[in-house]
C-alpha cells in the first residue's frame, strides 16, 4: 500500500468549455500535476535533481485512464487524491480520485516509468523501480 496525498485545484474560466464544464484534457493536465505533487510529498527530490545524482529524468506516462463521473465548473476547488495503486518491476499504477469535497467526480490511473536517458543519445529507456523511491512512496 502508499502514502495518499492531496493536491488541490482552483478551477479557472479557462479550464472549462463553452457549456461551462470543465474541459476533459484539463483532468489529465491536473493528475499529471498531482502525480509529481505525491513524488514531491513523498520525499523524492525534484527530477532535475535526479538526473544529475541517478541520472533519472523522470516517469514518462505510458497509459491512462480516466472515467468521469460529474461535472465540474469554474470557481470550484477540486482535490486530487493520489495514491499508488500497484508496483511492477519497470512501471508503477498511479490511482487518482478527484473530488469536489466529499463528492467523487472523476476517476483516473497512469501507469508511469522510471526512466533514463541512453549513453550519447536521445532516447530514453525504462529501468526497474528504485528501490529507495520506493521505500519512501509506501
Amino acid at each position: 500500500m502508499s502514502k495518499t496525498f492531496v493536491y488541490s485545484v482552483n478551477v479557472m474560466f479557462g479550464d472549462c468549455d463553452p457549456a461551462g464544464i470543465v474541459f476533459f484534457p484539463n483532468f489529465a493536465k491536473w493528475m499529471d500535476a498531482s502525480s509529481m505533487n505525491f513524488f514531491i510529498q513523498s520525499g523524492v527530490p525534484p527530477w532535475r535533481e535526479l538526473v544529475k545524482t541517478t541520472g533519472i529524468i523522470g516517469t514518462p506516462l505510458l497509459e491512462i485512464n480516466t472515467k468521469f463521473l460529474r461535472p465540474a465548473t469554474y470557481g470550484e476547488t477540486l482535490q486530487i487524491h493520489t495514491s499508488i495503486e500497484a508496483w511492477r518491476d519497470k512501471v508503477f499504477v498511479h490511482r487518482h480520485l478527484i473530488k469536489r469535497g466529499d463528492e467523487l467526480l472523476c476517476e483516473g490511473t497512469e501507469v508511469r516509468a522510471f526512466c533514463m536517458r541512453l549513453p550519447d543519445s536521445d532516447r530514453i529507456k525504462a529501468i526497474p523501480v528504485p528501490a529507495d523511491i520506493k521505500a519512501l512512496c509506501c
